[in-house]
């Protein structure tokens, strides 16, 4: 990756799954994740999600919070995305899925393929790690809707917790859920089945629908 590897330092522009663009300076990576300051913030951003880099035709806004200094002690094989979700837990951080979903709060727990969130809106959130394109952690002196910890404690989930986010749903079966932050009324309803992939609904209105459990960014149990 000798190519990332001339642009440390320096302002580049990301393209992003989406249709998104980031710019800011590039402080690190790895082949599944990049590392960028964009003047107020650091994103850890999945590899996976970014579409091309590119030297930036205009250059970051400078700021007075932010001196590149080069990391010497973190190597490609030592900085990978699990690596940063585990470290986060128990830190405050937004987490982007898309255009129009970011969550606020804490990782409680990293599985197989899927994290815990506990969120100040949603409570108890379960997101594929797949579908989590980057997290921003927060400064301990910043915090969104003003969040402190003592209002949105870390407590041990009280329900057992499977290795796979299929294997979590289908021991949803029976229950309410939300999908996807009941962007729809189609994505609230009773869950019935878990079966080859496909999470069958059934909502206020009766309507069967279902929905590919690959496309679900996340999931929250109204009970939980």
């Amino acid at each position: 990756m000798a190519y990332l590897s001339s642009l440390i330092g320096k302002t580049v522009e990301l393209e992003i799954s989406g249709q998104i663009h980031r710019l800011g300076i590039l402080i690190d990576y790895s082949p599944d994740i990049i590392v960028l300051y964009d003047g107020t913030n650091y994103l850890y951003i999945a590899f996976g999600h970014i579409r091309n880099v590119r030297l930036a035709l205009k250059p970051l806004p400078q700021t007075s919070e932010y001196t590149y200094e080069p990391a010497d002690t973190i190597t490609e094989d030592e900085l990978t995305y699990r690596k940063i979700l585990n470290e986060s837990i128990g830190m405050l951080i937004q987490v982007y899925l898309s255009s129009n979903q970011s969550v606020y709060g804490y990782i409680t727990k990293v599985l197989t393929d899927y994290v815990v969130f506990q969120s100040s809106v949603y409570k108890t959130l379960f997101i594929p790690i797949f579908h989590l394109k980057w997290l921003i952690p927060y400064p301990e002196n910043k915090a969104p809707y003003t969040i402190i910890k003592e209002a949105l404690p870390i407590a041990p989930s009280q329900f057992t917790l499977a290795g796979t986010f299929e294997e979590q749903l289908r021991s949803f079966e029976g229950k309410m859920v939300v999908l996807d932050g009941g962007a729809s009324t189609d994505k609230i309803g009773l869950l019935k089945t878990i079966q080859n992939h496909m999470a069958e609904i059934i909502t206020a209105d009766q309507k069967e629908l279902y929905w590919n459990i690959h496309h679900i960014k996340m999931v929250s149990v109204p009970e939980l």
